[in-house]
């Protein structure tokens, strides 16, 4: 896959399994740019983190022989974090990131350092990156790990044998349980950081916008999943479809769209059990068009942190220039958002599960078991939602709230967005179980009220039934529901 500009590397591209390319244009940009840096350090002008030391020691001068090991040596104790490591579509979705900054040209870095990222995205290995414990204005601990293995520094993930001969597909699994941990170092060709290089690694968010660019992509698949199964419990029970009318959205586009989108899946409905219908049900698509949102202002965020300058110091025009770019409080703001329209979501979903068993609102058996009294039903399966609910509650704390000093008070407050993207990966797993459980009893009920499936719903229900076998009597749900996760949610 041929890549021209830094416009031309995509979201798409941290799950294809394509091997990637730089075009020999592109090639010459950098190292254009890299001599123009190169002639502009030999000025012997102090440059932040080249001929000084970092943070609180940026006033101590560094010898020229100290400047030759420096950028390596910026690689090694900032590498502070440990297990549990990223998932390695996460791991894949920083490196990549880190190189669609670096085609810009601000960090000044060489071509060379950029094939050196693109051998390591080929290879199917991934850095072992910590999830958590970055607890710095920017991601410096996070990013020492996913960098030093460039030169033989920290350590990768390795795929599970029965990949091996095709790694580059391996990456894509994302069961970080199955990947072995092994030292960087010898793994990849031989490299030495020129100056500026180990800075530049280590500048700026791309881990945060990396992760949130990969997560943006699973939200949107996840709110559509939301709208399908909120308008199945929306027609089996025989809602009112008034709330639906897209007439209700106007002055809203992405309301009165999800409107559309709620009837077109349930179909239309001439006798319905109520003039009302509970409200989880009749809110199912303001309640999904705040997901929407949520998600495409996230998407406008991860914009524009790869439109905008991050590395610090940056090259502009000619000059190194510091920059504020590594306080990534507009990704982090965005991230929190989106979980706390998640988690609204998950408990109105949640919500129309416990409607979905009571027979006052179906007119089905009560808690939509075969036999109940001597079978309990799908009652369990709420239950589960209702903690699953309970956990995300106490996700939706805002993450860029509770700045702490670090580095002797140079560094007195933090974004914590590396934390934010964390949060917001753990919110939709979380809401996955939710609306997979929602699932699985939508699914039953339609099977015990004999209804017709709506022709919107055909496809969603017909993939759940390849997966769940006709529920006849009390089994392990919890097997349903991870089904359903892995095939169908």
């Amino acid at each position: 896959m041929l890549i021209n500009s830094a416009a031309d590397l995509r979201p798409e591209h941290v799950t294809s399994p394509d091997p990637l390319e730089l075009s020999p244009a592109l090639l010459s940009r950098l190292r254009t740019t890299r001599q123009a840096v190169l002639t502009t350090l030999a000025t012997g002008s102090p440059v932040y983190g080249v001929n000084t030391g970092m943070g609180a020691l940026s006033k101590i001068p560094l010898t020229e022989e100290e400047q030759r090991t420096h950028q390596n040596n910026l690689l090694l104790a900032r590498a502070a974090g440990g297990a549990p490591w990223l998932p390695p579509l996460e791991a894949r979705a920083v490196v990549l990131a880190r190189l669609k900054t670096f085609l810009t040209g601000d960090a000044g870095v060489s071509a060379e350092l950029c094939l050196q990222l693109v051998a390591l995205l080929n290879s199917g290995l991934v850095p072992a990156i910590p999830t958590g414990g970055a607890g710095s204005a920017g991601e410096i601990i996070p990013l020492a790990h996913a960098f030093g293995p460039l030169v033989g520094i920290g350590s990768l993930l390795t795929p599970p044998p029965a990949a091996q001969a095709a790694p580059a597909l391996a990456v894509h699994s994302g069961r970080s349980a199955e990947w072995t941990v092994v030292s960087a170092e010898g793994v990849l060709p031989p490299f030495e950081l020129g100056p500026k290089e180990g800075i530049s690694l280590l500048a700026g968010i791309p881990g945060a916008t990396g992760r949130a660019w990969l997560q943006v992509e699973v939200a949107r698949r996840l709110v559509d999943r939301l709208s399908l199964v909120g308008a199945g419990a929306v027609a089996v029970v025989g809602a009112s479809r008034d709330p639906y009318n897209p007439l209700c959205g106007r002055g809203d586009a992405v309301l009165t769209e999800e409107l559309r989108r709620v009837l077109r899946a349930a179909g239309p409905e001439d006798e319905p059990r109520g003039l009302q219908a509970p409200v989880s049900f009749r809110v199912v698509g303001l309640v999904n068009a705040n997901v929407r949102r949520a998600v495409g202002r996230l998407e406008e965020a991860v914009g524009r942190a790869f439109d905008g300058v991050t590395d610090s110091p940056a090259f502009l025009e000619g000059e190194f220039v510091g920059t504020a770019g590594f306080h990534g409080v507009d990704l982090a703001a965005h991230c929190d958002q989106l979980v706390a329209a998640l988690a609204h979501a998950a408990e109105v979903s949640a919500a129309r599960i416990h409607r979905l068993l009571d027979p006052a609102v179906t007119g089905l058996p009560a808690q939509l078991a075969v036999e109940p009294g001597p079978q309990a039903g799908l009652v369990t399966v709420h239950k589960r939602a209702v903690a699953t609910c309970h956990y995300l509650r106490r996700l939706a704390v805002p993450s860029a709230v509770g700045a702490m000093e670090t580095s002797n008070g140079q560094e007195d407050v933090q974004s914590f967005s590396w934390e934010a993207v964390g949060v917001l990966a753990e919110a939709i797993r979380l809401t996955r179980e939710v609306v997979a459980s929602e699932l699985l009893v939508v699914h039953q009920a339609f099977v015990l009220s004999k209804r017709p499936v709506p022709e919107g719903l055909q496809g969603l229900l017909g993939e759940v039934a390849d997966v769940v076998p006709p529920i006849v009597a009390d089994r392990p749900f919890g097997v349903d529901v991870g089904r359903l996760l892995e095939r169908v949610v």
